[in-house]
């Protein structure tokens, strides 16, 4: 009986450490449980953390490409400016490339003859598709009357234009100075005014002064002048006033020898006779 007490105590001691071995194990299992449930939320905290930190870098890549962007639109802006600016100036060089090559065109007719009418022709061709002007008129200085007068003109007959006394009025005072005139409102003229041009030129030879091209009116597509346009100016000035006193010349020497040459031969029948 003694030994079966015993049999059992030694049971219910097993039995007892069994469940405590239970126990034991389900407590292990719930720590494990929590463990990993520990570690997966460690995971999930690397992998955002690390999602945060490549979103970081993705937000400081682009910031730093909008700025790049941003740098390339303003240089962008810059070079596109640059490039209106020479195709400017291109327009500019081209435009005085063709006036220079028509001057050079046109200085070249005005030398290619001595014929005085001929070169007065040329003039106004010039000053009309140079200059831009509409109604116009060249006068010569007579040196025996001390006038100006009317040799030629465009838009008008020349027949209709007086002459003008040496330091009378505006074309007066140019041909006695030697200064060209401008008037400050050369686009408002629309009717001829004899008296008062927009534009007042001196023939020149160096300091000689021969005459005037005195422009009333400029043609309708004529806005203004340029600075390319006063050099016109000067150069014309000098190369038509050149051109004109040569074939004046040559003219009044033909004349004189055509008449020289007819009293020759009217002396040569008299002697034959």
């Amino acid at each position: 009986m003694e030994k079966e007490n015993s049999n059992f105590k030694k049971a219910d001691e097993f039995l007892q450490m069994f469940k405590r071995g239970e126990e034991f194990t389900k407590a292990l299992l719930k720590d494990n449980e929590k463990l990993r449930y520990n570690i997966v939320q460690l995971e999930e905290q690397l992998q955002r953390a690390g999602n945060e930190e490549r979103i970081k870098l993705f937000e400081e890549r682009i910031a730093q490409l909008e700025q790049e962007l941003s740098s390339y639109h303003e240089r962008f802006r810059e070079v596109e400016a640059e490039n209106r600016d020479f195709a400017l100036k291109y327009l500019e060089v081209e435009e005085e490339n063709n006036n220079l090559a028509n001057l050079y065109v046109a200085s070249y007719q005005l030398h290619s003859t001595l014929d005085f009418s001929e070169v007065l022709r040329v003039v106004l061709e010039i000053v009309i598709n140079l200059i831009g002007a509409r109604e116009f008129t060249i006068f010569l200085i007579d040196e025996k009357t001390d006038n100006l007068l009317p040799v030629a003109a465009e838009g008008l007959e020349t027949s209709s234009v007086p002459r003008v006394r040496i330091g009378q009025g505006t074309i007066g005072t140019v041909a006695r100075e030697g200064e060209s005139f401008f008037s400050e409102n050369i686009t408002e003229a629309k009717e001829v005014n004899l008296n008062e041009p927009i534009v007042c030129i001196p023939l020149k030879i160096k300091d000689h002064i021969i005459g005037v091209i005195s422009i009333y009116t400029l043609l309708t597509q004529k806005a203004g002048f340029t600075n390319i346009d006063y050099e016109l100016f000067n150069l014309l000035a000098g190369h038509a006033a050149t051109a004109i006193y040569s074939s004046r010349l040559y003219t009044q020497s033909e004349r004189k020898l055509t008449t020289l040459q007819s009293f020759l031969d009217l002396l040569k029948e008299k002697t034959v006779r």
